[in-house]
């Protein structure tokens, strides 16, 4: 009987022994990958550079005539229109040299033909043989400095009703005031200095500097797209909101700038009222500010077609960039590719796959290449069908 339970104990534990190892850690097989298939997709293509807003038109306000200013007609901070009375000047004292230019020409006038008459007797007399050579002479020269004297009393006359129109100093342009300088009860004059500045509000120029590698990038991928025309300027405020207007690419700098190596572009973009309760507001001015620095973002007007990935599925090593995809057995193989311009989240490939692939984009730590793979479809990254629309940034 102890021979039959020694028996049976051994059998026992024989049989435990013989057990594989996959019975008691479960079977081992390909390791599981999540991955998705190479298609083409519409991207915007974006390259951010740092800009500022700038005024298209800026005139200092100063004053033309010497005189005491009366009166200002606006308030600071106003949007004033091009023709508006913005300061008065003390009129009476331009009245007074107008009247005085004016009895100038009627005495010069009176002149001139007094000495038309004595012109006209000295030539009778000439004919007649009673009058001289010489009296004839003077009198003509009489005659012309009389009529010089009349037209630069009627120019003095001009030069006053100038000066007297400039007692009303107006804008010459529409736009934004800003404060002034003197108030009513100073004299002012053309060395008196700005009274006021003027910006116009809109449109507004959006100035950026490119390094002269962006630039060549720029025009090679859009040149062939129309050039300035296939692109379109966007703007991000201070605040982080991105502006709603698009603007236009209008200036390109002939020269690139030796300290920077940049060269200088602008852009118009309109400038919004703001809106004050659901209502524009001239109390709550424009969206944009004359010196305001920006964030710039020059993209493509039109998406183009690329194939896009999560940036999550590029390897890199000193080959270059790559990415594993499956072949018929589900086995992982290298591919190089080329990018282009990405994003954080979604990498642009612009050669190294042609579409249809399928590429491995998660738990790519457990691949190996020519290993099989338990494949199963990854969760829809940003920039794809679920993730939104993407976006190429430079």
């Amino acid at each position: 009987m102890r021979l039959s339970h020694l028996g049976r104990g051994a059998a026992v534990a024989l049989l435990l022994l013989a057990r594989p190892a996959a019975a008691q850690f479960g079977p081992q097989g390909p390791p599981a990958v999540g991955i998705m298939t190479a298609e083409r997709r519409p991207v915007t293509e974006t390259t951010e550079f740092v800009g500022r807003i700038e005024a298209i038109d800026r005139v200092n306000i100063s004053a033309r005539v010497t005189g005491f200013l009366q009166e200002r007609v606006f308030r600071e901070g106003d949007e004033v229109q091009r023709g508006q009375v913005l300061y008065r000047i003390e009129r009476p004292p331009f009245e007074a040299q107008l009247e005085q230019a004016r009895a100038n020409v009627a005495s010069a006038q009176a002149q001139l033909e007094n000495a038309r008459v004595s012109l006209a007797r000295a030539r009778e007399l000439r004919a007649t043989g009673t009058g001289t050579q010489v009296n004839l002479d003077n009198a003509q020269a009489q005659e012309r400095t009389a009529n010089a004297q009349l037209l630069g009393a009627q120019a003095a006359v001009r030069v006053a009703e100038i000066n007297l129109g400039y007692t009303e100093i107006t804008s010459p342009i529409t736009g934004q005031i800003g404060r002034t300088i003197f108030t009513p009860g100073n004299v002012v004059g053309p060395d008196s200095g700005t009274l006021a500045t003027i910006v116009s509000q809109d449109p507004m120029r959006v100035a950026f500097a490119v390094s002269q590698r962006a630039a060549l990038e720029l025009r090679d991928r859009f040149e062939a797209r129309g050039g300035a025309g296939a692109v379109r300027v966007r703007i991000r405020l201070t605040d982080g909101r991105v502006y709603p207007e698009s603007g236009r690419i209008v200036f390109v700098d002939n020269t690139i700038d030796r300290n920077t190596d940049t060269i200088l572009v602008r852009a118009e973009i309109r400038n919004r009222v703001r809106m004050l309760n659901g209502r524009p507001s001239d109390v709550a001015g424009r969206e944009l500010v004359d010196g305001q620095f920006i964030s710039v973002f020059v993209e493509g007007a039109e998406p183009v077609l690329v194939i896009t990935l999560p940036r999550a599925a590029i390897l890199q090593d000193q080959q270059g960039s790559y990415v594993f995809v499956l072949d018929e057995q589900n086995r992982a193989q290298r591919r190089n590719v080329r990018l282009g311009r990405s994003s954080p989240e979604t990498a642009v490939v612009e050669d190294g796959l042609q579409g249809g692939e399928r590429v491995v984009t998660e738990g790519l730590q457990r691949v190996r290449p020519g290993q099989p793979v338990n494949p199963s479809p990854a969760n829809a990254p940003p920039g794809q069908p679920g993730g939104g629309a993407p976006q190429a940034r430079g």
